[in-house]
């Protein structure tokens, strides 16, 4: 499988996403991810359709900055969490929730993260599939 480095994300990905609310609706998210920069920080941006319940489809977007190392940052520059290069899990404290991930590598060039996300304000599950385009 490798370690994966910054340089393995650069371009445009393919982003399916759904989520899994433990009291509301569940959730679905089409579109791109394009992670571009150079070898110092790749600023990530994903873009697309997020479709909650029966509501009608709205188009969404979030954006992040990935380091050489790996840290991911949110779009403000605060500190999100650190991706492990070789795949598995990590995670992010936001008073009073926390955010776990599991990044898996093992289908590279496509990759999967899971995110089960738990406290007195959330209760989800989220998981991404990645695939490259072009």
């Amino acid at each position: 499988m490798g370690q994966r480095v910054l340089a393995d994300f650069a371009g445009r990905w393919r982003l399916e996403r759904r989520i899994v609310q433990r009291d509301g609706p569940a959730a679905r998210f089409s579109g791109v991810a394009e992670w571009r920069g150079d070898a110092e920080a790749l600023d990530l941006l994903e873009q697309g359709t997020l479709s909650v319940g029966d509501q009608p489809p709205m188009q969404a977007e979030r954006r992040y900055r990935w380091l050489a190392d790996l840290t991911v940052l949110f779009d403000d520059g605060r500190y999100f969490h650190q991706v492990p290069p070789g795949g598995g899990p990590t995670g992010h404290w936001c008073d009073p929730d926390m955010y776990r991930v599991m990044y898996r590598f093992g289908s590279w060039p496509a990759f999967e993260t899971v995110w089960r996300v738990k406290g007195p304000r959330k209760d989800y599950a989220m998981v991404s599939h990645y695939a490259r385009l072009g």
